[in-house]
């Protein structure tokens, strides 16, 4: 899967990002390297309490999907 993210210089110096996708995903870091390790990680940290957010009924049926 892939998913767009946009890194902005930070005024103080380093670098912040968001994903557009996923509204409130954000991180920073000193380097570009460091913001990409630090989007993985928020990015899976947000997926995570995004999905366990949602209330199942025991009718319903989980699928997962990867694309």
């Amino acid at each position: 899967m892939k998913i767009r993210a946009i890194v902005h210089p930070a005024e103080e110096g380093g670098y912040w990002a968001e994903v557009p996708a996923l509204p409130g995903c954000i991180t920073e870091g000193e380097t570009i390297e460091e913001v990409i390790i630090n989007l993985k990680d928020a990015m899976v940290g947000w997926l995570e309490v995004a999905n366990s957010r949602e209330a199942i009924a025991s009718t319903d049926l989980v699928v997962e999907i990867a694309v």
